[in-house]
């Protein structure tokens, strides 16, 4: 698994059976991976409540009980979806052997995956470093846009006009023409377009944005 010398994963353990939580937690720590158990799902909505912005900075994934008194593991999964936490934060099911169909539905609402128990040290610890790799790709992908964001934000409008006829391949005569200026400035606008964008190329500049929209 791939991330940043600075990103610490976590696995997020929310049961309400401390001797399952104690497993879990054993398990991933002779795996190398840091992990925390809450009891309920009250408990684990309150740290992320906690965060500032609820944000989650590092990669994580949850193993998530399907059946807990109180807030359900689905209803709790259904939160995540509404503060748009799935995708940082891939979910495994941990399900009893009745509650697979209800899994397996919310595997198609966007879960990682559902583990029925009981089941196998290896397989389940694989998922989660697929899940916590999952993580990190999502992460870094938003690390990447917010970057272009700050980049686009110190073009000046002139700059931004430039910018849009180059992506669009137009030469410099006829971006002068169109913007009403001289070639020469336009050369100036373009080579400053491209330091602070930090390309080399037309293209390169093309796909920077294409990726910005994706």
């Amino acid at each position: 698994m791939s991330t940043s010398a600075s990103a610490i994963p976590t696995v997020y353990i929310v049961d309400d059976e401390d001797v399952l939580r104690d497993a879990l937690a054993w398990l991933l720590r002779s795996r190398r991976l840091l992990s925390e158990g809450y009891a309920s799902a009250e408990a684990f909505e309150a740290m992320l409540d906690a965060r500032p912005g609820g944000a989650l900075r590092d990669p994580c994934c949850l193993l998530l009980d399907v059946r807990m008194p109180g807030m359900s593991g689905l209803a709790l999964f259904d939160r995540l979806i509404e503060r748009a936490l799935i995708d940082v934060m891939p979910v495994i099911f941990l399900t009893g052997h009745a509650d697979v169909p209800t899994a397996v539905a919310a595997v198609k609402r966007g879960a990682f995956d559902f583990v029925e128990k009981p089941f196998s040290d290896n397989a389940l610890v694989d998922r989660v470093e697929q899940a916590l790799a999952r993580s990190a790709e999502v992460l870094e992908r938003r690390r990447a846009r917010q970057a272009i964001e700050r980049r686009l934000a110190e073009l000046t409008e002139r700059e931004r006009d430039v910018m849009r006829l180059v992506v669009e391949g137009r030469p410099n005569k006829l971006i002068a023409d169109e913007l009403d200026i001289s070639v020469r400035t336009v050369e100036v606008h373009r080579a400053r377009v491209f330091e602070k964008m930090d390309v080399k190329s037309a293209v390169e500049l093309a796909n920077l944005l294409r990726d910005l929209k994706d």
